[in-house]
């Protein structure tokens, strides 16, 4: 049966008025809430907790100078930053090898005690965290009153309690033990974060370490520890990351990169250097890389490999910048929402007030500085000097040679031991300091001796141990007479062990000054192809940190270092020998005639 006319008009009136509907644009559905997630970090910190001064840069290029500094004013300037909610303080290393007195003097325990206060949930493993064995960092974070060559360690606090190591984990993830095959440290972690609905959702933070770590003078690594490619690892876990279902992932890496002079501390003028590198190879699933290392100020937004930005930061050093990344998750698949992201670097101005326990801790170290700068460490007989008036040999770079062999049999096997030009930097006289009352003649203070004495201040380079041939070891006698750009001969002395001695011929053409023949070790000759074990300062066993010249070493084969850095075998050796007397200077002679 044909439809009616009425009929056939409403179903035509129905199926156009269907088709407006369906025809007609669509209102874009908002989406849900997301869920705001805020990254506070700091880097480089390096102990400066303490009253400290200096400026930044502008935020923007062209702007005026900050002065900026202080641990007090740091701790104000995040309590004022920190969101009620999900937020999360860490650190993108090299917290401690400190330079000041006031954590230096205590090895770095009061940084601890300062991170802690402020809330640092979490830090990443910088070169400078393991300037020593394993087992100091082991004591960083534990507590375990273990990790120097002796038992210098667990001060008490400004609270009044023993040092228990931090309240947090570091972390890294391309730091492996050689001898396990397993990294030093946890490679990742996952931060539960409130998703503002009675649940939590992931956030995954990769750590990893710069590769560069074993060509850092203080934390030089010949062997015990290696350091795997830092894009590779990092991609390797994001994957693990997103298998275990984290979708919002940051890299937190000490590896660095700055930008072009005369920029702001939040400008991104032509970045460049390894983090702005390992951007364009890090896996997409990474939603955001905060990075360290260089000291330098900079904060980008960089595509991904798949072209989407997301923030690249390095926030200077000393605690003059903090860096603030704002991440918006999605509550249904807690992916981050990277149009929503924003980064931003804060001054630590001193336009704030001080937070007062921050103050009252810093006090604290530094009011037991001079205690522990008088605290007795050796004494000695006489002056040892760092020159003798003969260029050859001197009383103190003697007992330093002497100190580096007597370290490295500690904890290893050493032949020899040699000092090289211009570690020392200054004398340890008998004669007491008439400007403080705790000094008296022939007595020697920690504060003359084991800071500032041997190569620089701070821990200092270790004692590293290696094999060479007879051959190398003249050559390396060879390398005092240097000749210069102008063609002048210049000699630089370089000390030995006392079961060391050599003649030579100040009058010999370069590089034929001393006879193998004429070189013995504990009274025997030394043979040419025979391998011998020598230690010194880590620095010389690889070009960009040498001796000038210095260059016979390189090559050195089974390396090793030593629980001891130069400063700790002058500091015990000379303990262990007290009183210490200048030793003769006659290691060293010149051939019959001469």
């Amino acid at each position: 049966m044909s439809a009616s006319p009425r009929r056939w008009r409403g179903a035509a009136i129905a199926t156009a008025a269907l088709l407006a509907v369906s025809l007609a644009p669509t209102a874009t559905a908002e989406p849900a809430p997301g869920v705001p997630v805020q990254l506070l970090s700091i880097t480089d910190l390096h102990g400066y907790f303490g009253e400290y001064t200096t400026t930044v840069p502008g935020s923007r290029a062209g702007e005026s100078a900050k002065t900026v500094g202080g641990g007090a004013y740091l701790a104000s300037h995040l309590n004022r930053l920190r969101a009620p909610g999900n937020s999360v303080l860490f650190s993108a290393g090299d917290d401690f090898s400190g330079w000041p007195s006031e954590t230096a003097w205590f090895w770095n325990e009061p940084t601890i005690e300062y991170m802690n206060m402020i809330g640092v949930e979490f830090s990443t493993v910088g070169n400078h965290e393991i300037d020593r064995k394993p087992a100091y960092l082991e004591h960083m974070m534990e507590g375990t009153c273990q990790g120097r060559p002796d038992r210098d360690l667990c001060f008490t606090d400004s609270t009044g309690k023993r040092f228990q190591g931090a309240d947090f984990d570091y972390y890294s993830a391309n730091v492996i033990n050689e001898a396990t095959g397993r990294p030093l440290v946890k490679p990742y972690h996952v931060r539960q974060v409130d998703d503002g609905r009675g649940g939590t959702l992931p956030v995954g933070f990769i750590h990893a370490t710069t590769t560069h770590t074993p060509q850092e003078q203080l934390s030089y690594w010949p062997s015990e520890l290696k350091f795997l490619p830092e894009v590779e690892t990092i991609n390797r876990y994001a994957e693990e990351l997103r298998g275990r279902g984290v979708q919002a992932i940051v890299a937190v890496v000490h590896e660095g990169f700055s930008q072009a002079n005369g920029a702001g501390y939040n400008d991104c003028t032509e970045p460049f250097g390894p983090l702005a590198d390992m951007n364009k190879q890090i896996s997409p699933a990474v939603d955001a890389i905060v990075g360290g290392h260089w000291h330098a100020l900079v904060n980008c937004m960089l595509p991904d490999p798949a072209g989407n930005p997301r923030p690249v930061v390095d926030a200077a050093n000393h605690g003059r910048l903090i860096n603030e990344i704002n991440l918006e998750l999605d509550p249904a698949t807690g992916d981050v929402r990277r149009d929503r992201t924003k980064s931003v670097s804060h001054a630590n101005t001193r336009d704030v007030a001080p937070d007062p326990e921050v103050q009252r801790m810093a006090k604290y170290w530094k009011d037991r500085l001079p205690a522990r700068g008088n605290q007795q460490v050796a004494t000695v007989t006489g002056d040892l000097t760092r020159t003798s008036g003969t260029d050859e040999e001197s009383t103190l770079g003697n007992v330093t040679a002497d100190a580096f062999l007597w370290a490295a049999n500690k904890d290893g096997q050493a032949d020899l031991a040699v000092a090289m030009p211009g570690i020392l930097l200054r004398d340890i006289p008998f004669a007491p300091n008439p400007a403080n009352p705790a000094d008296a003649p022939g007595r020697v203070l920690f504060s003359e001796l084991v800071f500032g004495t041997v190569y620089e201040n701070g821990i200092g380079p270790a004692v590293v141990r290696g094999t060479v041939t007879g051959r190398r070891l003249d050559e390396l006698i060879e390398s005092q007479w240097q000749r210069g750009a102008d063609g002048v001969v210049t000699y630089r002395h370089m000390a030995v062990s006392g079961n060391v001695s050599y003649i030579y011929d100040p009058d010999a053409p370069l590089g034929q000054h001393v006879d193998i023949k004429k070189i013995r070790i504990n009274g025997k000759p030394v043979k040419a192809d025979r391998e011998y074990r020598i230690a010194t300062l880590a620095n010389n066993f690889f070009a960009r940190n040498a001796t000038p010249g210095f260059t016979a070493l390189f090559d050195a084969r089974n390396q090793d270092r030593s629980i001891y850095s130069g400063a700790d075998a002058l500091w015990k050796y000379m303990e262990a020998r007290s009183p210490v007397r200048p030793p003769k200077l006659d290691r060293v002679r010149p051939a019959p005639g001469n």
